[in-house]
């Protein structure tokens, strides 16, 4: 049989104001105490409102000595709270400079405290940071544990997120991971997350799903895409990706009409990562004749060029290149135009980006669960301004209804 759980000893200043709350309102059931702790909390925002009006009219006259200011009244508000409907009488100054901050003008509802805790959340704000917040704000602890439960009511969201049915046509889709800190019994791991982005073909991006990683194989990458499948994608022209583990057949197998597209900023990044700083631009402009050669036997033939030219002071820069030629090359069919938006994962670039901001505070995870909750929040927070087209759609989407004609919807 295990021992008793030990409660928390009550304090004598704790004893003291629940006899005072006791006798002050006449407390004898579990609705007089819910009465007394509104009017309580109405009595307490009303407090803090003089207060605050004090205190901005004292950095007014610190800035500015001529400035003056008087109170002028009050002015009835009724807010919404948890224990129901909450009158204050709000102050009111001759100049109406006041500005609450407790609860701001035109602000009624103060039982929202869920719905802040998720948007601190969204922007990357550990549970201890909102837990802080959250006191600083409004002069009452919530737990660390209890941030977590309450960031736990989006989870069934995310998993409908994921399961969402998806357009039959992506002309174009992005695969790109992003590494994280991850605390795993005790020992913090490299966590990568891989997110497939998809050009609809109205030139939108959409976040398509979100996988937080296993081992890259042929496998997982498969599983991947037929769960986009699954989800009604019936048609990929371009996939862009970098050289991940086994993507390459995985993309045979599940959209065999499919075009593999390396992406050229990470295959330079890799090149230049053990040269010389000397060198480094040097070399980057020569791999440019590369990818901005007019058409593929031009740029193989700068390619061996470049090979011919760095190979003697750093052996085996290029071999990356001659080896991933044939997914390489699928862009040199393309204009300019076509090449900027499918050999480089800008847009998935600047979306981990996004991500990276936003979770800037958490140098380190909990957990898979809150890994995953803070990447869905992200997206939610950066995709609302996703408004627009992919610069010069109109242009891509013709060239590449010649390039794959009948392919789109």
């Amino acid at each position: 049989m295990g021992r008793p759980r030990k409660t928390p000893s009550m304090t004598d200043g704790k004893r003291e104001i629940i006899a005072r709350l006791i006798d002050e309102y006449d407390i004898k059931s579990a609705a007089d105490i819910q009465e007394a702790l509104r009017d309580l909390l109405g009595e307490t925002i009303q407090g803090m409102m003089e207060s605050e009006m004090e205190t901005q009219k004292a950095e007014r006259q610190a800035e500015d000595p001529a400035y003056r200011d008087s109170r002028n009244g009050y002015k009835l508000k009724t807010l919404r709270s948890n224990y129901g409907p909450v009158e204050i009488q709000v102050p009111q100054d001759r100049n109406s400079d006041y500005e609450p901050q407790i609860v701001p003008k035109y602000s009624r509802d103060i039982s929202e405290i869920d719905e802040k805790i998720i948007k601190m959340y969204a922007r990357g704000m550990t549970t201890r940071q909102i837990s802080d917040q959250i006191k600083d704000i409004y002069g009452f602890e919530v737990s660390e544990a209890l941030v977590t439960s309450t960031t736990n009511k989006i989870l069934p969201d995310i998993e409908a997120w994921q399961k969402r049915p998806l357009s039959a046509v992506y002309p174009i889709v992005y695969i790109d991971a992003i590494v994280f800190n991850v605390r795993d019994n005790g020992i913090i791991r490299k966590q990568a997350v891989y997110v497939v982005l998809g050009i609809s073909e109205e030139g939108h991006k959409e976040v398509l799903s979100i996988t937080i990683g296993e081992n890259e194989s042929v496998k997982f990458w498969l599983s991947v895409l037929n769960e986009l499948k699954n989800r009604g994608v019936r048609d990929i022209f371009v996939l862009c990706a970098d050289g991940l583990t086994g993507i390459g057949d995985a993309i045979s197998a599940a959209f065999p009409m499919t075009e593999y597209q390396r992406c050229i900023v990470h295959m330079v990044r890799n090149t230049l990562k053990y040269v010389a700083d000397k060198d480094k631009k040097a070399f980057a402009a020569d791999l440019k004749t590369i990818y901005h050669a007019p058409n593929e036997e031009q740029g193989f033939k700068n390619m061996q060029a470049v090979a011919e030219k760095w190979n003697p002071k750093y052996p085996k820069a290029m071999d990356r290149w001659m080896d991933n030629w044939a997914a390489i090359s699928p862009m040199f069919k393309f204009s300019e135009t076509v090449r900027r938006v499918i050999y480089t994962t800008n847009a998935i670039e600047s979306l981990n980006s996004g991500y990276r901001r936003l979770n800037r505070s958490r140098s380190i995870f909990p957990d898979n669960n809150a890994l995953m909750k803070a990447m869905y929040l992200a997206t939610d927070e950066i995709t609302r301004k996703w408004t627009n087209t992919l610069r010069d759609w109109g242009r891509v989407y013709a060239e590449l209804s010649v390039m794959y004609p009948g392919r789109f919807s």
